[in-house]
């Protein structure tokens, strides 16, 4: 039944071909001399199939697992050099007639606390997220026709982008709501929407279905297929992700590598974006209820062999991870990265007492947006604030191009710079100012072309002036 590209989520993400996928892997783990071909060939930055994906993923031999780790980083090095960009996450309303069993927005869900943002009070949110210097969102929200309907989301995204307040500005909404149709695709389309998120949870159906046993969600084929209806609506850049922990890790490893082939091989691209968060604690709900946890060791290996089967994608991970986790995965393949993130509603404005959570997850790493950019600094990245290639029309296939050229990073890197000087002449700390002008004129040597580099110092000089949203 496998065809990666049938327009059927049960062909395209096929079980049978999942299990044998497993199956070869598990078989070929020792097979040495296959393993390091596979290493080696992943050099040419072309990416690896699923299978070849998954004999990686099942490798346990110290040696090899150090070549692969080694050519992840060069990877990621290669296309998205030392940047990092910055987001965080604004959650509009958990109010949600779905009953997913992993998630305390759940319908039957009677003590948390339900909450929807007017519009003044998202104006409030963003004004504190302003203040805070992020310039990218992801919207967040529960499904439910009722209280969160497109018109809604939508409003709420014409209010978020028409608030400026002292230098701030919201440049790139990217919307992680559930699955819809593809007339309402097209709205967030014309809308201005960055990309378009939605974790798939699990791609094992019968999981699925057990994990989602009411409301819209629990439509395996409905939910698998949105991006297909998403990229049809003429959005460039959509954003998968898997859940890891509610099913075994390797059975979503191989689903969510077969989805990005099937939109390669369909729409000619894949994901903007991957996602890899794993199963944590909230209201009402509790890890031991899941027993495919994933360890950190095992964690860093998927983000590794992610980056090396897909090296053009970018890969997120959010503020579920604490510090020490995050600080491991980043240079193996994450590209993207939360800071001075609240999962509760109205949670930039007000934090909320313990008693009264509305929030979605616990999370782990709590250090404010100019911890984690100093933070960065000290560890040799450059935060990114940019959402240029968004506003300058590089997206879906224009944007993959560039990349798989190399020729993203003569707008990446100065564009980096750019908003990075941003941050720190408006809202940096003063240790964190000292650092990162340093880090900005230690990197103005690696912008490559010498025009690029003549008009970024220019640029430079006049946001120390005072102007502000230079890019290229």
């Amino acid at each position: 039944m496998y065809d990666v590209n049938s327009t059927k989520a049960t062909e395209f993400i096929d079980n049978q071909e999942i299990l044998d996928t497993l199956e070869y892997a598990k078989k070929n783990k020792d097979n040495k001399e296959l393993v390091e071909s596979l290493i080696e060939r992943a050099r040419d930055c072309k990416g690896l199939s699923h299978r070849e994906a998954a004999l990686l993923l099942e490798c346990d031999d110290p040696e090899l697992m150090e070549k692969m780790f080694k050519v992840a980083k060069e990877i990621k090095q290669r296309f998205y050099g030392n940047r990092i960009v910055m987001f965080a996450p604004l959650y509009l309303s958990n109010y949600c007639i779905n009953g997913c069993v992993y998630c305390p927005y759940h319908a039957k869900n009677k003590h948390i606390r339900r909450k929807k943002l007017t519009q003044e009070e998202i104006r409030q949110e963003v004004i504190a997220l302003q203040d805070m210097g992020h310039k990218r969102l992801a919207l967040e929200t529960g499904e439910d026709p009722k209280n969160n309907p497109i018109e809604y989301v939508l409003e709420s995204i014409k209010t978020i982008y028409s608030i400026k307040h002292k230098n701030g500005a919201i440049r790139r909404v990217n919307v992680n709501i559930a699955a819809t149709t593809v007339e309402n695709y097209r709205k967030l389309k014309e809308a201005g929407i960055g990309t378009y998120i939605l974790f798939q949870e699990t791609y094992n159906k019968e999981s699925y279905e057990a994990l989602h046993p009411t409301g819209p969600k629990s439509d395996y084929a409905y939910h698998t297929e949105a991006m297909d209806r998403a990229m049809e609506a003429g959005i460039d850049d959509v954003g998968c992700g898997v859940l890891f922990g509610l099913e075994t890790f390797r059975y979503d490893f191989v689903g969510i590598l077969m989805h990005a082939e099937h939109l390669e091989a369909r729409f000619g691209v894949g994901p903007h974006t991957i996602s890899v968060p794993r199963v944590c604690p909230a209201d009402d709900i509790d890890t031991a209820d899941f027993s495919n946890a994933v360890p950190d060791d095992v964690f860093q290996k998927i983000v590794a062999v992610i980056r090396i089967a897909v090296p053009y994608t970018g890969m997120i991970i959010s503020t579920r991870e604490s510090m020490k986790c995050r600080e491991k995965v980043l240079d193996l393949g994450i590209s993207q990265i939360s800071g001075g993130s609240r999962t509760s509603v109205g949670g930039y404005v007000e934090e909320e007492a313990e008693e009264e959570n509305s929030a979605q997850f616990d999370v782990s790493d709590r250090r404010t947006l100019d911890q984690v950019v100093n933070w960065l600094l000290d560890l040799g990245y450059i935060p990114s604030f940019c959402t240029a290639c968004y506003r300058e029309g590089r997206t879906g296939d224009r944007f993959m191009s560039l990349v798989k050229t190399g020729q993203i990073a003569n707008c990446c890197h100065p564009n980096a710079l750019m908003t990075l000087k941003e941050y720190l002449e408006d809202y940096a700390s003063p240790e964190t100012k000292k650092k990162g002008l340093e880090v900005i004129q230690r990197e103005l040597a690696n912008v490559g072309r010498d025009k690029t580099r003549e008009i970024c110092v220019k640029n430079l000089k006049a946001i120390e002036e005072g102007s502000r949203d230079f890019r290229f």
